[in-house]
Formats: structure tokens, C-alpha cells, sequence
């Protein structure tokens, strides 16, 4: 296995594929530039972005690639099938929050913004407008996305599906979203370390799993002080604040990784008094969370999944 690491999309990105070595040089080039292209269009940490501009339409028709209207329209669609638990209109209540720069940048220069008064207003999915056959897209005034895990999980998903091309067994990790394609020679799962969240150096379980995705969404990793406040990222749209669960992290496995990746924010969210109805909404994923003892919870069907863990699965 040939592997390429770099940084994009404020996370390690990690590129592993088998084959030939030149054209899996030659892939990883390919698979590099297009993350970085697909970034530079996704974030909200530039002016230029396509993303950003659509922020600025105040209410007119935008008229989108075709990448970001396809996240767009798959997160309204999630929108609906999590209950609004998942929600990219959170924009607001993130700077709120203080995330109103690169995490890269906070951890150097710390947050600047002290929360807001007044509670974010947070839309539901039928506020927003979607026209498959222009390929526009209409906010309501005031109204401002962060796409920010979704469309991470659709890049890894998207880089891996072009880095396969060149090799028959590959996958590309992003940080939380990891997308395979393929098995490896000789084996008949990946093998996936489960992060402890309370220690990144530690790991709880190794999860074999064949091509797919999976997803870990947390609410250790992207922390920072606010005054006298520890925020997180992880916005509950019922609140428009850091949400309070009593899990620290959740992974899902899933065929597809913006499935995996809102999922895993949407169990997070709603803990465990309510991951049990969520996840009942689709059939098609597993998934796994750690609570705040290191304890490992979550779906009948994970447990198939798990090799060695450290500790007893409830």
C-alpha cells in the first residue's frame, strides 16, 4: 500500500492505494489538486469561495456548479430525514459560538468573538429553494450555510472514487470521513482504529469493515475558550448553541460518506436518550459511540464490526 499525507480542509488528509507505482503517483497528484480545488470552492474561510457568494445572493438566485448545488441538495435532504437534527444553516450560531475562523487559526490566536446575546436563528429545510434543472439555488435573506463536514465527507468520497481509477483497492481519510474502495490484497476487511476522544494517542476497537464509508464526529477535537466558556463546534439547530450530549464521540459506517458524516453528528447531538429513534431512520448504517468514561454504546449490527476493543462493549 502507497500512501500520501497532507493538510487540507483544516484536517489530515491521507491518501492509501495499491497498484502500480508510478500511475499511483501520478493518482495521488490528480486526487491532491482536486481536493484542493473542491476546498477552495466548499469553505466559508474565503471571500472567493463559490460558497461564499452564495451566502452574499441575500436572497436571489444562485446559480451553482454542479458539486456544490449536489451537496447542497443531498444536506437539505438530510435535513429532513434527521429531523433537523442535522442543519448547514448554522452559519450564525457558529460565529456565535466563536468558530468565525479556520480552527488552525483559533488554536494559534485563540477566539476573538464573545458569545451573542440573542439566540442564533437556525432555518428549516423549507426555507431554501432548489432547482435541479438550472442548477439554482435560492436563500432566504440572512440566511448562510456551513458545509463544512458534509462536504467534506462528499470530497473524501469523490477523491476516492477518482483515485480508484488507478488502483483496485484504495481509500481516502479526511480527518473524521474516510471513504474505501475496494479490498486490500490479501485481506478480507480494512481494519479501522476507533479513536479514544478523551486521548487521540489511544486507541478503543480496530473496525473491519469492507468498502464504504465511515465517519467520526466529536466533540473534543474542535474546542477553544471563549471568556470563561469551552465551545465546541458540534451546533444543535434546536438551540443554535454547542450541543449538550453525554457522549463524546459517535462513528458510523455507511455506504455512502455524507450518510456516515451527518449521522454520526446527528446520534452525537442527540445522545443517548435519543440515538435509538435516530438511527431507526436508516437501515442501511452502524454505529458506535463513546461516552464520557470510555465506554463503547451504539448499534446491535456494530458490534459485527469490532476486531479487538479495549474495553467491554456495552
Amino acid at each position: 500500500m502507497e500512501y500520501l499525507e497532507f493538510r487540507a480542509m483544516n484536517s489530515d488528509i491521507v491518501l492509501a492505494a495499491e497498484g502500480e507505482p508510478e500511475s499511483i503517483a501520478r493518482g495521488f497528484d490528480q486526487v491532491q489538486s482536486l481536493i484542493t480545488s473542491l476546498e477552495a470552492r466548499f469553505t466559508r474561510f474565503s471571500d472567493t469561495s463559490e460558497l461564499a457568494r452564495l451566502n452574499r445572493a441575500n436572497g436571489e438566485w444562485f446559480h451553482a456548479s454542479d458539486e456544490l448545488f449536489d451537496v447542497v441538495l443531498q444536506a437539505y435532504e438530510y435535513v429532513d430525514e434527521t429531523g433537523g437534527l442535522f442543519d448547514p444553516s448554522v452559519l450564525d450560531a457558529l460565529e456565535s459560538a466563536g468558530y468565525d475562523r479556520s480552527i488552525d487559526d483559533i488554536r494559534v490566536h485563540g477566539a476573538m468573538r464573545m458569545p451573542a446575546l440573542t439566540r442564533p436563528r437556525i432555518f428549516g429545510s423549507g426555507a431554501v429553494q432548489l432547482d435541479p434543472d438550472t442548477r439554482a439555488i435560492r436563500l432566504p435573506r440572512r440566511l448562510r450555510l456551513d458545509l463544512g463536514g458534509i462536504a467534506k465527507g462528499w470530497i473524501a468520497e469523490r477523491a476516492a472514487r477518482e483515485l480508484a481509477a488507478c488502483s483496485g483497492a484504495c481509500a481516502v481519510s479526511a480527518g473524521g470521513d474516510m471513504f474505501m474502495v475496494g479490498w486490500p490484497a490479501g485481506e478480507t476487511a480494512w481494519r479501522v482504529a476507533l479513536e479514544d476522544p478523551r486521548d487521540p494517542d489511544q486507541t478503543l476497537a480496530i473496525l473491519r469493515m469492507g468498502p464504504g464509508a465511515v465517519a467520526t464526529s466529536s466533540i473534543m477535537k474542535r474546542r477553544w475558550q471563549q471568556g470563561k466558556r469551552v465551545r465546541h463546534h458540534l451546533i444543535d439547530p434546536r438551540s443554535g448553541a454547542p450541543a449538550e450530549t453525554d457522549w463524546l464521540s459517535v462513528t458510523v459506517v455507511a455506504p455512502h460518506a455524507t450518510t456516515a458524516e451527518v449521522f454520526a453528528k446527528a446520534l452525537l447531538i442527540a445522545g443517548s436518550r435519543e440515538a435509538e429513534r435516530v438511527a431507526a431512520w436508516r437501515n442501511d448504517l452502524a454505529f458506535i459511540a463513546v461516552d464520557r468514561v470510555g465506554q463503547l454504546l451504539g448499534s446491535d449490527n456494530a458490534k459485527e464490526l469490532l476486531d479487538v476493543a479495549a474495553i467491554e462493549y456495552a
